[in-house]
């Protein structure tokens, strides 16, 4: 079996000894080619080469961003996919900050247990097959948000950009910063779901590919618990910024058995698709990283598309 391991050296939770020992673990069972990402954009060159060169697995150590740009690189659109591109198998091995994806797959989130756990996987030879979603033609494994969400990873990206640790409290700080700006400045955007009529005035929206699909420290955040990476996406979108109903609601994301309902919420667990629109531009995230701003965004679900080195759901 070849084997591209690409690290990314600057993500979070990444360093050389879990790099090390992640090599010789994969060195003693495959034929393993071992590549650090140099710049925004590489991790997509890299995973490219791979599937060129029909490599079996491609294994991601760093964060979410990586692997999203790996997924992105050798993954092909459904409209360009003509049935004959080499698609490798992926494993992930966490390294960044909070490593939503790993986790949703039931992977360990300590990257030296996940290694132990990949190996495990490899051994018994029985990969698992999930959906992904697409939006603004770009793969995204767990999630995709307008509005709130956005503008939360536009303002970490920035203090990333200044040398600042995307920390859980950050986030939070960062979040309910975004929530009173937005509430006074946020435009309003029309919501569309196949078999339903068009939701307006959403605030902000969430189109997810799993449940959870992010967490506060350990504690995981449901906005859409019947959705999982063998359904359709999850559609989120709430019509209000008002204080009070906000918190009701942010107390039902956080319970174990969350189920979140309220009069201004807008909420289906297995769709096909989403349109949403806005007169004016709205920001966008895919898997946490701020894309830019529009103003019409199609979000597609698309069934049985990667093969994961994971656990099976139980």
């Amino acid at each position: 079996m070849r084997t591209l391991l690409i690290v990314n050296p600057n993500a979070t939770s990444t360093t050389a000894a879990t790099r090390d020992l992640l090599a010789h673990a994969l060195e003693s069972r495959t034929q393993l080619t071992v590549a650090h990402t140099q710049h925004r954009g590489h991790a997509a060159e890299l995973a490219q080469w791979a599937a060129t060169n029909e490599m079996d697995l491609i294994v991601v150590h760093g964060g979410d961003g990586t692997v999203n740009e790996t997924i992105n690189g050798f993954l092909p659109l459904p409209q360009v996919d003509d049935g004959q591109v080499w698609r490798p198998r992926l494993g992930v091995i966490p390294g960044g900050s909070a490593n939503v994806f790993a986790r949703a797959l039931g992977l360990k989130p300590d990257p030296v247990a996940a290694t132990n756990q990949l190996i495990d996987l490899l051994s018994v030879n029985d990969d698992r097959r999930i959906g992904l979603g697409i939006a603004d033609d770009r793969w995204f494994c767990f999630s995709a948000g307008v509005g709130l969400d956005a503008d939360v990873c536009e303002a970490i990206d920035a203090s990333r950009a200044k040398g600042h640790a995307a920390t859980p409290v950050r986030y939070l700080a960062t979040t309910v910063r975004q929530f009173f700006r937005a509430k006074r400045h946020q435009p309003e955007a029309t919501v569309t779901v196949p078999g339903h009529k068009p939701v307006e005035g959403v605030r902000y929206a969430f189109v997810t590919n799993t449940s959870p699909w992010t967490f506060l420290n350990s504690t995981p955040v449901r906005t859409n618990p019947g959705t999982a990476f063998e359904t359709g996406l999850g559609v989120f979108a709430m019509g209000s910024m008002a204080v009070l109903p906000t918190l009701r609601l942010a107390g039902q994301l956080l319970a174990p058995g969350g189920n979140p309902k309220s009069r201004k919420l807008f909420r289906e667990d297995d769709v096909t698709s989403v349109r949403i629109e806005t007169d004016q531009e709205i920001g966008l995230q895919i898997d946490g990283d701020f894309i830019g701003k529009r103003n019409v965004v199609d979000f597609t679900a698309v069934p049985d598309v990667l093969e994961v080195v994971a656990p099976r759901p139980a």
